[in-house]
């Protein structure tokens, strides 16, 4: 892939192959080509000193002075279709592979300057995958802001009180998911972390794996805290998930709770290198099975475990590799991948756990390091 001429139109706020090949923030689309084995990023004047400082191995070259000799040139209004052409003729690169996200309209417009657009399959940089020891560091300190919404999560739910209703009261008035997902994402703000869509789910509601609750939250029911911040100074994200009850677990939400923490515990012994990622899931599957729980669609909603056992975590919340049931390929060493089994039943309640290993040759190294308690 290297020798390949490649083209990203994006910016590295939001698009996670630009940040990682530029190493820094820019918050409008800019230009990013790799030329026979050299980088080059195209940036306004804005921009330009500051990629010289924190991106050093790209080569800067300024927009507006691309777009003034188009101007000249009887260009009115020259934009990344112009600019994009004239950089490529003068070192004959007429076919250029972008990912898969790449703008049609753009790509048209180059395809019409006879300039070749071929989007790449798969994984843009393939390299992502596998994570360097520094990215497992900044993967571990997401983890850690993550980890402090937690614990000030777990703090107010323990100094909340128990009303008649069962209702849950702090600093007397009742405690909702809103209020309690501000706390959590409050916290994580102040540790340098930025969160979005904090899961605050309890009782039906935590049925759903991916409805972040709302309203008031009750004892004596699981709850479930999904928290997945990104980091604002490195862009990688952390991703934890607990399940806590407020005072006092019926008997079938703490078997449910000891058969998701079991299932766990099995993901993590399948997490190898040279392991099939499907062989990780249909273990977890098989064994809430053989436990009595079963996934079927009951009144209409699907219940058990049908969701998969977890995902790649880096500088996108999901990326590969998937633990799934149709998940292809096998671990590798340096990836770092989520495990994260649950089980729903509306009658009881949903119980998720979700830590995150580094897959290695031997037994994985646990990045988590937040404890696990069911009552609180």
């Amino acid at each position: 892939m290297k020798s390949e001429n490649l083209l990203i139109v994006a910016d590295s706020d939001r698009d996670a192959n630009m940040l990682y090949v530029v190493g820094m923030f820019v918050p409008d689309p800019f230009i990013y080509l790799r030329l026979r084995g050299r980088n080059y990023i195209v940036l306004s004047d804005l921009e330009i000193d500051r990629a010289r400082k924190q991106a050093p191995h790209c080569h800067a070259l300024s927009l507006r002075r691309y777009q003034d000799k188009l101007r000249r040139d009887g260009v009115k209004h020259p934009g990344f279709a112009d600019v994009i052409p004239m950089i490529l003729r003068p070192r004959n690169v007429r076919r250029v592979a972008v990912p898969q996200n790449f703008p049609h309209g753009l790509a048209a417009d180059l395809q019409r300057a006879h300039i070749r657009v071929e989007a790449r399959r798969g994984n843009f940089w393939p390299e992502r995958e596998l994570k360097s020891a520094a990215e497992v560091r900044k993967i571990s300190a997401a983890l850690t802001m993550a980890e402090v919404g937690m614990a000030e999560a777990i703090q107010v739910l323990q100094a909340s009180k128990i009303g008649k209703d069962r209702r849950l009261i702090h600093r007397n008035v009742p405690l909702t998911s809103e209020k309690l997902r501000a706390v959590i994402d409050t916290a994580i703000m102040q540790a340098s972390g930025l969160a979005s869509h904090t899961i605050v789910a309890g009782g039906k509601q935590a049925c759903d794996p991916h409805e972040v609750g709302s309203g008031p939250l009750y004892a004596n029911e699981p709850i479930i805290l999904d928290i997945f911040p990104r980091s604002q100074k490195t862009g990688y994200f952390g991703d934890i998930t607990r399940t806590v009850v407020r005072g006092r677990a019926s008997e079938a939400v703490r078997k449910l709770y000891d058969t998701v923490l079991k299932g766990q515990q099995l993901a993590f012994k399948k997490m190898r290198a040279g392991v099939p990622t499907v062989e990780v899931h249909e273990a977890v599957q098989e064994f809430f099975k053989r436990e009595g729980y079963k996934t079927a669609k009951h009144n209409g909603r699907m219940q058990g475990f049908f969701h998969g056992t977890g995902h790649g975590l880096g500088l996108e919340i999901h990326e590969p590799p998937r633990t799934g049931p149709h998940s292809p390929g096998k671990l590798k060493a340096g990836q770092v991948v989520t495990v994260e089994p649950g089980l729903y039943y509306p009658e009881i309640g949903g119980v998720r756990l979700e830590d995150v290993p580094l897959v290695t040759p031997g037994s994985p190294r646990n990045l988590t390091r937040f404890e696990k308690v069911l009552e609180v």
